[in-house]
């Protein structure tokens, strides 16, 4: 059985285990680069809950995170990677914001409620990371047109504020389009929410 990695490693070791466990989940191309270190260290510090690497980095550990950059930078490669850092109290699963418009156009306003104050599978982690935000589409069901996504932030927003239970996403989406697509009520919640982490926009795409 695999140690659980702990905050007083260092964090090139670290980065060596997620790498090693890289190539486990998506095969012999898959590589760290160095270039990504500045933002996998915040990853680092944020998931095993490094206080005072998060303080540097003026990351709060209440919030949390939201993952930007290009298309193909590896957002949800590290996202995944990062399920396996997390202590058991804040382990997460990584749902796709496209899956969810499908499960939308199935299941009507139910799947609303289903990611935010509904009841999860039993098994499954209340901390969700929304994968791949703005490749949803909005969906009608009998005819309503609804923006499915930005009713779930809000709802997860409740949450955060009652509970506590952390929010995190991916997107390629910039804060103003953030706001164009979901509202200004949406991105203003999100600056309470989440902890910004973004990719340099000139990064190349790794699938190329």
């Amino acid at each position: 059985m695999e140690t659980e990695i702990k905050p007083h490693y260092n964090y090139q070791e670290v980065i060596l285990w997620l790498e090693k466990k890289g190539l486990e989940l998506y095969g012999n191309h898959f590589k760290i680069l160095e270039s990504d270190y500045p933002i996998i260290y915040k990853l680092i510090a944020y998931f095993l809950k490094d206080e005072a690497t998060c303080f540097q980095y003026n990351i709060n550990l209440n919030k949390g995170i939201l993952l930007s950059g290009p298309v193909g930078c590896g957002k949800t490669s590290l996202m995944n990677l990062m399920k396996h850092l997390a202590p058991i109290e804040h382990k997460f699963f990584v749902k796709p914001c496209r899956d969810i418009s499908f499960e939308f156009i199935q299941d009507g306003y139910l799947i609303i409620h289903k990611y935010s104050k509904g009841k999860l599978y039993e098994s499954e982690p209340k901390t969700i990371c929304f994968d791949d935000l703005g490749t949803e589409n909005n969906l009608k069901y009998y005819g309503n047109e609804c923006n499915v996504m930005a009713e779930i932030l809000l709802s997860r927003y409740d949450i955060f504020t009652a509970k506590k239970i952390q929010t995190h996403i991916t997107t390629n989406l910039s804060a103003s389009e953030i706001e164009n697509v979901y509202g200004n009520r949406v991105r203003s919640r999100l600056r309470e929410m989440i902890n910004l982490i973004g990719f340099d926009k000139g990064i190349n795409d790794k699938r190329v």
